[in-house]
């Protein structure tokens, strides 16, 4: 793993632990204040850092006493000197206070990320999940 990777894998872990902590402004640092984000749910596209901090502020409130625990599989980088993207796909798991599994999903994850003062920032990030033919439901599982 070269020196670009290796700070993405610490990018991805950052965002796995500021989920599971409920950590806004740890989950917003890895952002770019112009952030345009195509989210999976609900909303069209969040418009800059403000718009996304307020739909983040609103999730993490949202579990009380949950927490969620994020797993990032096949994750693909393609990184040159100053502008990169992974994609992966996302499984979120909810967990009560006392540790149990209370439901979990899948989605695609795909970030665009930008170096900025040698930290990556992600710039672009967009989420989604296939839709069936049959019944037009969102696919959340593998």
């Amino acid at each position: 793993m070269n020196d670009l990777d290796s700070r993405i894998l610490l990018m991805l872990n950052a965002y796995k632990a500021a989920v599971f902590s409920k950590d806004v402004d740890a989950f917003m640092r890895l952002y770019d204040d112009r952030v345009r984000v195509f989210d999976t749910w609900g909303v069209w596209s969040y418009e800059g850092a403000a718009a996304w901090r307020g739909m983040i502020e609103e999730w993490f409130s949202s579990l009380g006493t949950e927490k969620v625990l994020v797993n990032m599989d096949e994750v693909q980088v393609v990184a040159g000197t100053d502008l990169a993207t992974v994609s992966a796909i996302g499984s979120y798991a909810a967990i009560s206070a006392e540790g149990v599994s209370l439901r979990a999903m899948q989605n695609r994850l795909t970030w665009v990320l930008k170096l900025e003062g040698g930290a990556w920032k992600i710039v672009h990030e967009h989420t989604s999940a296939p839709v069936g033919f049959e019944d037009t439901k969102a696919i959340l599982k593998r």
